[in-house]
């Protein structure tokens, strides 16, 4: 015996009915663990952000201190020798505010090499230190 189409389809239909309610859904343990895990997720990427963020900000303090005291040692470089550090004119430009630099210069050797170091702050830290040597080249010998 066949079996009407609309009889059929009206089967397949109840079917479906059953199956759904027979399912219960999501239980509130299963919704709490996957908030729990999407937290956990959003604070290791913002923790991950944070440190990312400090990291630039610290590379950006240390690139102006190095530029500002490399300046500063070349400034000093091209003025005539001098054996004292009063001598020297070191101006803090104003694109670098909020940074100071501490120049001091000693004499060594024979009287004729200086030694020239420029420790730089920013916000009354010490960001960076670079040495260099000038030499008084009025005292050479030409050959």
């Amino acid at each position: 015996m066949s079996v009407p189409l609309c009889a059929a389809a009206g089967r397949a239909e109840r079917n479906k009915v059953k199956k759904l309610k027979s399912q219960k859904g999501i239980s509130l343990l299963e919704t709490v663990i996957a908030v729990a895990i999407m937290g956990i997720i959003a604070v290791a990427f913002l923790s991950a952000l944070a440190t990312t963020s400090s990291a630039r900000a610290t590379n950006d303090e240390r690139t102006a201190a190095k530029i500002l005291a490399e300046g500063i040692i070349e400034n000093i470089k091209s003025e005539v020798y001098s054996p004292t550090y009063d001598a020297y004119d070191v101006v803090d430009p104003p694109e670098f505010a909020g940074y100071t630099a501490d120049v001091t210069t000693v004499v060594e050797r024979n009287g004729n090499i200086q030694k020239i170091t420029v420790a730089v702050f920013h916000k009354g830290h010490e960001v960076l230190t670079l040495e260099s040597y000038k030499v008084d080249r009025s005292t050479l010998v030409s050959p």
